[in-house]
């Protein structure tokens, strides 16, 4: 499986659909959408939208996406993009570059740059929210309940906020964890399920497992982005390299050492590739992309 030609076929998809967001709305003040879209549109992995994508072609034995498919992949992305927009603020991580590019405050001003993270987390409920099909109403709800559990005080927003009220503090491995469950792998799991339900997916076993997959990978992801904050380049990353040690910020490495936190990287890969395993050939593109994940350079 040549995951890179997944990625690349996803991320055109994903990109081509966030775009058509912005060609039949008229500005009122035109700064926001151009902020909206620069922290919307300025490069990205695309990740949590290729996880829905291959969520979906898992539970659905290999059917191409339908439009709730779509939806959701463009939700999670707006709902990520908002969440970075925040986070480099200058009351949280007060970072001036993000995916190679200046910051949205920077670019902007610090007050455009609020508002552009709050009108990109409307419009991603505003797309998962529109119905589709009568049929499918009670599907987005859950799809739609789903995503705010993963963003909210029961997941991404939890996260954060724990997260910039422990800088500088000791955490025991059992806290950073729970930390990161919450700030990033709440929406990472998000993403696989709402894959998984926009396939019609039943609630039971298997979508208790892909629940499951989805919280080690997220965790994985997480345990990869504190290792290259060390290892990896500024140039390479697209934002600064270091500054999770520059900000005394509680991470694997800082907790387990370079070795213990690649030691626990790996489990997480092998937990979660174990589980996919068990969906037989069907899941070979969601174990290439977990592969990625693990040991991709930015």
């Amino acid at each position: 499986m040549d995951i890179q030609t997944v990625l690349t076929e996803y991320r055109a998809r994903t990109e081509q659909l966030l775009e058509r967001l912005f060609t039949q709305v008229e500005a009122l003040e035109p700064r926001l959408p151009a902020a909206m879209r620069h922290g919307l549109l300025n490069g990205g992995k695309r990740l949590r939208p290729a996880l829905v994508y291959l969520s979906h072609r898992l539970c659905s034995n290999g059917q191409p996406p339908c439009a709730l498919t779509d939806r959701a992949a463009v939700a999670i992305e707006c709902i990520h993009s908002y969440s970075l927009i925040h986070d480099d603020l200058p009351a949280m991580d007060d970072d001036d570059l993000r995916r190679g590019q200046p910051t949205c405050h920077i670019a902007f001003d610090e007050a455009t740059a609020i508002l552009a993270g709050d009108a990109l987390q409307c419009l991603g409920f505003e797309q998962l929210s529109e119905l589709l099909d009568p049929v499918l109403a009670s599907r987005q709800l859950q799809m739609m309940q789903v995503l705010a559990r993963a963003s909210g005080q029961r997941g991404m927003v939890a996260g954060q906020a724990f997260d910039l009220s422990h800088v500088g503090q000791a955490l025991t491995l059992e806290q950073l964890q729970a930390m990161h469950a919450c700030k990033t792998g709440a929406l990472i799991t998000a993403a696989v399920e709402l894959g998984a339900l926009s396939a019609g997916e039943p609630e039971g076993e298997r979508l208790n497992r892909l629940r499951h997959y989805g919280d080690l990978i997220g965790l994985a992801f997480q345990v990869q982005d504190d290792l290259l904050d060390i290892e990896g380049d500024t140039a390479t990353l697209g934002k600064p390299q270091g500054s999770d040690q520059a900000q005394n910020k509680p991470t694997y490495p800082a907790l387990l050492g370079i070795d213990g936190a690649r030691a626990k990287l790996n489990q997480l890969h092998q937990d979660a590739v174990a589980i996919l395993k068990d969906f037989g050939p069907d899941a070979e593109a969601l174990i290439a992309l977990t592969d990625y994940i693990v040991a991709r350079d930015h």
